[in-house]
């Protein structure tokens, strides 16, 4: 072992235990669900292997130092050696944390959605609707079943990625958010109450997607939950007129 490796400070597993037990006791302090608690560690775990798999195996990754070509040959297949294993371990991590309901047979199966993945897609739609315009007015219990409905056309695998592909979808539509909010939102002359309800609300990022996405999933699944049919077609026609 030389200095640098003296130096570098590296966990163990039974320290890394320690910190993950501490902090699911400090969650179910504050009253979250430790199924909640191991899914969401979970995530951030099979997260962390993905983002250290895409840095390894990332293009334009050259051997240090000038040692040869074959040196770097080894050095290059090692890499990837590396990296391939790390992707194995962040799917399996993945399956993991997602858990699905003994009922369902595959991560890429529909499932009930959880606590955890409800919360997650507030968490996700709120900063992305708030870029754009004022805080929604709308009633917190037709949030939750908008984006129940939202969340049922995804499998649970696709909800984990699903603030992704949101952000993606915004900046992609970035300019058309700007004209909807700003013709329909909360700070325009349309009221809160009626069929333009749901741009007054963070949902509607997430019902845009899906209205993009997957329509005929949506509209399925917005019929089985019995809402409102004048906000789906009130935020369809916003959205046409700001396109």
């Amino acid at each position: 072992m030389n200095a640098a490796d003296e130096d570098r400070q590296q966990l163990d597993a039974a320290s890394v235990l320690n910190a993950k037990t501490t902090l699911l006791q400090l969650l179910a302090r504050a009253g979250v669900w430790s199924g909640d608690a191991e899914e969401l560690i979970g995530l951030v775990e099979a997260g962390a292997l993905a983002l250290a798999h895409t840095e390894i195996g990332g293009s334009g990754r050259s051997a240090p130092g000038e040692r040869g070509e074959l040196y770097e040959a080894g050095w290059l297949d090692g890499s990837r050696a590396v990296a391939d294993d790390l992707a194995v371990i962040a799917e399996r991590t993945l399956r993991h944390a997602l858990a699905p309901d003994p009922t369902v047979s595959s991560p890429d199966d529909r499932s009930p959605v959880g606590r955890a993945e409800m919360e997650r897609a507030k968490v996700a739609v709120t900063p992305l609707y708030l870029s754009y315009t004022a805080v929604s007015d709308l009633d917190p219990d037709a949030t939750e079943q908008v984006l129940g409905a939202v969340l049922r056309t995804m499998s649970p695998r696709q909800r984990a990625g699903y603030p992704g592909r949101l952000t993606e979808f915004t900046t992609t539509h970035h300019a058309r958010f700007e004209r909807l909010y700003a013709q329909y939102g909360p700070d325009s002359a349309i009221a809160i109450h009626g069929r333009y309800s749901l741009v007054h609300s963070p949902t509607s990022v997430a019902v845009l997607e899906r209205l993009t996405a997957a329509p005929a999933a949506l509209h399925e699944e917005w019929d089985a939950a019995e809402l409102p049919p004048a906000w789906l077609d009130g935020l369809t026609t916003a959205w046409g007129s700001a396109a």
